[in-house]
This record gives C-alpha cells, sequence and structure tokens, in this order.
C-alpha cells in the first residue's frame, strides 16, 4: 500500500458489481483510471465482481496503467449487499487515505436484485426452502428452517424491487407479509441501514461526511435527506432511475484535479453539471445535489402543509383538487415518488385556500430559494418537470415501512398519506 499523507480530497467508490452491471464496473474504473490520484487527490475503490470465484479487490487508482497494478487489498468474495462490508470499506479509507475532504459514492447495480440474486439470498443466508404447488423444488442449503414459494421470490425479483441497496432489505421482504407485491418502499428499509452505517464511520471521522454520493437509482428525496441530516452534509443523487453509465467519472475527476482545493458545494455542483451533460438531450435523466443542514427545515415546511391538507380534506373539492395536483405532477419509474417542488407549484395555483397556498410556497421557498437543493439539473421532455427532490406519495397503499423513517415520524406527512388514501380507496 502506498505511503500517503494527507491530501485535500479522497474519493471512494464503493462498486456493488456481483450482478449484471460488471461490465459497467470496469469501465468506470477505467474512466478513474484517465485521471487517477494526484498529489492532492485519493482515488480509491472497491469492486465486487460478478462471480464466485473472482475476489473483492480494493484499488489505489493511479492514471494509466493496468487496474491490476492498482490493487492494493483483496478481501476473497464479499457480499457487498451488506452494509457492514460498505461501513468496513468507508473506515478502511478514512485510516489508510486521510484527507481534508471525503466524497463517498455507493455505486449500486441499477437493474439489482434480480431472481437469481434472490434465490441465493433465500436459500444461502436465510436457509429456506423453495417450494411451488406445495412441493419443495429448490432445498436450501444448510440447515433447513422454513420455505418460500416461487411467486414470492419473482415478486421480490422484480421491477419493483430493483433498487434495493442491500441484501438485508431483500430478506426483511422475503419474510415481512407487510411488504405487499406491489411495494415499492424498498428504499426506506435501506435508509435505515444507510443512518446506521454513516453515523458509526461519523464516531471515526468525528464530523460529517462532506459528500454521499449515490451513483444509484431513485434517492434524491426527502426522506433519504433527512434520515442522513446527522452524519452527511451533502448528497448528490438522482431523481430518476439512472442509465447503466452512471456518472462520468473521468470528466467529475478531471475538474477535481485542475481545482482540488475545491470546497464540497462546488464539487457536488459540478457532479451535478458534469453528470446532466453527459447524456444527450432526451435522456430521460435527473441529478442533484442536496444541503443537509436545510433538511430540518425542510421537514417542519412539509409537516406544517400536511397539517393544512388534513384539515381540509374532509372538503370534497380540496380532495379532487389535490387528487388532479398529484395526477398531474412529475413521477418517476416508482411511480410512488413524486417531485415535491412541482406537486406544491401545481397545488398553490389551483387551490383557493390561502393557507394551504401559503403552506406550499414555504415548501418551494426550502426546496431552492433557502437552498435544501443547491443544484438540480435534468435531461428529456419526461422529466422536465423535476427540481431535485422527490417524495413518497402513493395513492393506492401506504407501506409498512414508511413509519420506521425519521421523516415520517417527525412530520404530519405519512397521517396525511393514510388520511389521503382512505378517501381514495375503493370501499371493501
Amino acid at each position: 500500500m502506498p505511503k500517503v499523507t494527507e491530501k485535500e480530497w479522497t474519493v471512494m467508490v464503493y462498486l456493488a458489481g456481483d450482478n449484471n452491471l460488471d461490465s459497467a464496473g470496469v469501465i468506470d474504473l477505467k474512466e478513474m483510471k484517465k485521471v487517477g490520484s494526484t498529489e492532492q487527490i485519493n482515488v480509491i475503490a472497491q469492486f465486487d465482481r460478478e462471480g464466485k470465484s473472482i475476489a473483492t479487490n480494493r484499488y489505489y487508482i493511479r492514471k494509466g496503467g493496468t487496474l491490476a497494478k492498482d490493487v492494493v487489498g483483496s478481501l476473497g468474495e464479499t457480499n457487498m449487499g451488506n452494509p457492514r462490508v460498505l461501513e468496513d470499506f468507508i473506515k478502511w479509507g478514512i485510516k489508510n487515505y486521510p484527507a481534508e475532504h471525503y466524497l463517498v459514492v455507493v455505486w449500486n447495480h441499477g437493474n439489482g436484485w434480480n431472481d437469481e440474486n434472490v434465490y441465493r439470498v433465500a436459500r444461502n443466508m436465510m436457509k429456506l426452502n423453495i417450494k411451488r404447488r406445495g412441493e419443495v423444488v429448490l432445498p436450501a442449503k444448510g440447515a433447513q428452517k422454513d420455505s418460500v414459494s416461487i411467486r414470492r421470490i419473482h415478486a421480490i425479483g422484480g421491477k419493483k424491487f430493483r433498487h434495493a441497496l442491500f441484501h438485508t432489505s431483500i430478506m426483511k421482504a422475503i419474510t415481512i407479509r407487510g411488504i405487499a407485491y406491489d411495494d415499492d418502499a424498498q428504499d426506506f428499509l435501506d435508509n435505515i441501514e444507510m443512518k446506521r452505517l454513516l453515523g458509526s464511520t461519523k464516531k471515526i471521522l468525528k464530523r460529517k461526511i462532506d459528500i454521499l454520493g449515490m451513483d444509484a437509482c431513485m434517492m434524491s428525496m426527502a426522506e433519504v435527506v433527512y434520515q442522513l441530516r446527522d452524519s452527511v452534509s451533502l448528497t448528490v443523487g438522482s431523481e430518476e432511475v439512472e442509465p447503466g453509465d452512471g456518472w462520468p467519472y473521468d470528466r467529475i475527476l478531471a475538474k477535481l484535479a485542475k481545482k482540488p482545493a475545491m470546497p464540497p458545494n462546488e464539487l457536488a455542483t459540478t457532479i451535478v453539471n458534469g453528470y446532466v451533460a453527459s447524456y444527450p438531450a432526451n435522456a430521460g435523466v435527473t441529478q442533484s445535489a442536496c444541503d443537509l443542514s436545510k433538511a430540518g427545515l425542510l421537514a417542519s415546511a412539509v409537516d406544517q402543509l400536511a397539517d393544512v391538507l388534513n384539515s381540509h380534506l374532509s372538503d370534497a373539492a380540496v380532495r379532487a383538487t389535490v387528487i388532479e395536483c398529484r395526477l398531474q405532477t412529475q413521477a418517476y419509474d416508482t411511480p410512488d415518488y413524486i417531485d415535491l417542488y412541482d406537486f406544491c407549484n401545481l397545488l398553490e395555483n389551483k387551490t383557493g385556500f390561502d393557507d394551504i397556498r401559503a403552506a406550499c410556497s414555504a415548501v418551494k421557498n426550502m426546496i431552492q430559494r433557502n437552498g435544501v437543493v443547491i443544484r438540480s439539473g435534468y435531461k428529456g421532455k419526461n422529466v422536465k418537470h423535476s427540481n431535485g427532490l422527490s417524495i413518497y406519495f402513493p395513492q393506492k397503499s401506504l407501506s409498512s415501512l414508511y413509519a420506521t423513517l425519521d421523516f415520517t415520524k417527525k412530520t404530519s406527512w405519512g397521517k396525511f398519506l393514510e388520511r389521503f388514501i382512505s378517501y381514495t380507496r375503493r370501499p371493501d
């Protein structure tokens, strides 16, 4: 391992590539090598490739040469869907590559937990038999405890669960009946895991991580920024699903190499600008940088909006307006996620009640004018009403996991959703 002293920045990229994006991980590492580490920047990575026989390697990325020469540690086969493996990587990076600032990037498999991955979790980790029509078709490896149906496996492995970051989310989905076939709330469970592991990291660093980059799907949410507010200063992420190309690491690192003393706000903005610029005009991409120090003020504004809406929901005309705005609001690949600013903007313009208008305006101000979203961008007409921050707004059923989030405990948004759905749901 090269001897290093404290630099301006350490960039840590955690590539969970033991899936169908294995080749994309190789491409991104090669992009990083176009710039590599410099006298003022450490670029390190941990990459788990597809296949049981391929070891998870840690890299100190240098400009040029081969990836093999950049390997500084081999961990054998790891489960990078385990949040503790990510936690160990961050702690290792802080200890061995100290810097004034840290950018941690969680690079996730965009197509994620396909059926094969869920089978592996169920059989190997949870020791569950796989059953079809009451018959065991794939016995568990090791001590057999219980069974799970193939139908359940397919439900979890399908599109609705493709954004899961950690295997703990999959285990929860397999075992808890409260997560229905059409539930889209998998990211929320992962937010709880992220809060725990980043809180542990903060204790070692004795301050917040400067930037948490989520080169993954649909993580720029009000619930996320509030959940991570105590351990992260800034986040960079997307409201929409990210294409397989992900971040343009060569462009981002080139900008940082030219200005290694770049403050965190500027680097976060640079990432957003570089990401959006790297895609064609109709790509349908979004990216935004958020200041988590304002997360508490945002939560208070959303809480006030929820209270005001609850006070008016018995009015059929108000309900009709809310429903109309909800249907017209910018939504994403998971349709229960909508752009928060766009919803408030529509509602402010359509409602006849001053208190609703004032509450909508306050939320809008906290998203843009007062700086929760310090930079946002998009490309594509399908996402043209994106403003940097989404929120959970289901229309049919509320996830049982939503109540476990800090945001739900702090605000009345969950209570508003329950009441709204009670009006819109078809009677039994």
